[in-house]
């Protein structure tokens, strides 16, 4: 395995989001928002074009023997019952008052929001806290008490598995294209399938480019919860790490945001409105902190990478999110 070449492209990864993200505002969270207030929905159909496209490109690479997605962790049998959909409603709840999700958070940031800023800190350092710090005993305690494990938690290899994953990746394109095409619908759209591609490059870049019997790499693709604490704790001890996927992804999507904001001359810096602001955007993170350890994802590691494997867990998380999130969003005022 290149070590190098798999970081450069983790970057290139990473830039692609960074940059598209920017380009559309691709958010899971203001598609949803506006399906709920009666509006275009067209950030939702999007989405449903990227899971569309990360769906097919992952089975495909996976039906190839590119990848092998038995070692994923959105494919484990054995998950807690209670706190991966609780983890999903903290993380759905934290993205409401912040506004939206880590990845966009880190988008955001590259355009000069200070706000994200704040909720990144909040989210990476309660992940980590949750992941391995105060509040891990507690955390794998309560897991092993309500730990289930499914007898199959995907559907297995033959010709019925094929027709299903056709069926789902036709339903969420027939969806995504159900309304009348304008210039914002198509950027949307465009945007989707990118990021849809961009997950099928992670597994491949971790899966293929990085499988090495010596030196594997964790199988995974991307994902915005604890490779944002990783990536804080990198800044902090990095003579004491090695640069890994995860945190080049993260720098590359700020980094990817922040050229295209300058090129399109889009860069200002905002801050909070009041303290009352701030300190929602701060509970905002460390609930998408503590939640997306607890789901074992976001909306993008789960809601993307995750049900691209087909994993019950990843739509168990999901629907939490999505509670989670109808639960705290209030309509707007006119």
């Amino acid at each position: 395995m290149n070590t190098e070449f798999v970081l450069w492209v983790s970057l290139a990864i990473g830039l692609l989001f960074g940059i598209s993200g920017q380009l559309s505002g691709f958010c899971f969270y203001r598609g949803l928002t506006e399906r709920w207030s009666g509006r275009s929905g067209y950030k939702l159909q999007g989405f449903a074009l990227a899971l569309a496209v990360a769906l097919a490109g992952t089975q495909l690479a996976a039906g190839y023997g590119l990848i092998s997605l038995d070692k994923a962790l959105y494919l484990n049998p054995t998950f807690s019952w209670l706190l991966v959909p609780l983890g999903g409603v903290l993380f759905g709840a934290g993205m409401t008052l912040a506004n939206g999700c880590g990845a966009r958070a880190l988008v955001l940031l590259g355009q000069g929001n200070l706000r994200s800023f704040v909720v990144l800190l909040c989210l990476g350092i309660t992940a980590y806290i949750t992941l391995t710090g105060l509040l891990a005993p507690l955390r794998i305690s309560v897991a092993q008490a309500t730990s289930v494990t499914l007898p199959a938690v995907t559907l297995s290899e033959g010709p019925i598995r094929s027709i299903v994953i056709a069926l789902i990746v036709a339903a969420l394109i027939a969806f995504a294209l159900r309304r009348r095409q304008d210039g914002q619908r198509l950027n949307d759209l465009l945007a989707g399938a990118l990021i849809g591609l961009l997950i099928v490059a992670g597994w491949l870049t971790t899966g293929w480019l990085g499988d090495d019997p010596f030196e594997p790499l964790p199988v995974s693709s991307l994902s915005f919860v604890a490779p944002i604490g990783e990536s804080i704790q990198y800044a902090m001890i990095s003579t004491g790490m090695s640069p890994r996927f995860t945190i080049l992804i993260v720098v590359g999507v700020v980094v990817g945001s922040l050229l295209s904001a300058l090129l399109r001359r889009h860069w200002k810096l905002e801050g909070f409105e009041s303290p009352r602001h701030m300190l929602r955007s701060m509970a905002g993170g460390a609930l998408m902190g503590v939640g997306g350890v607890l789901a074992l994802g976001c909306t993008i590691g789960q809601g993307l990478s995750g049900l691209s494997t087909l994993s019950a867990t990843s739509l168990l998380a999901v629907l939490g999110i999505i509670v989670g999130a109808r639960l705290t969003w209030t309509r707007p005022t006119a």
